[in-house]
């Protein structure tokens, strides 16, 4: 059985026993957290939220809280004596998933 959850604004495809990193949730580590926009349940019979399934909740533990690698934000106008360098290092929370209750 699997579940399409959304947060952060994004969309993951998950199962019991996954790990994944999603944006940065609230929590300590080895905390729970549930889940419960959950857009679709799949498996045998697989069931398609409008646009969510009332009652539908994953449960997950948190085995993270970290930031991602450094990327380099570098801007450039040719001949305009102008460069900016800028660095960022996204904050992400590290799940396991626990459950998918229907």
């Amino acid at each position: 059985m699997y579940a399409v959850i959304k947060t952060g604004g994004k969309q993951y495809r998950v199962s019991e026993g996954d790990k994944l990193r999603v944006e940065k949730l609230v929590g300590d580590v080895g905390s729970t957290v549930e889940l419960d926009e959950v857009l679709m349940l799949g498996g045998d019979a697989p069931k398609i939220g409008k646009p969510t399934i009332p009652g539908a909740k994953v449960v997950a533990e948190i085995v993270a809280q970290d930031r991602a690698k450094k990327i380099i934000v570098f801007k450039m106008k040719r001949r305009k004596n102008y460069r900016r360098k800028r660095g960022h290092r996204q904050p992400y929370t590290e799940l396991r998933i626990k459950a998918i209750q229907a």
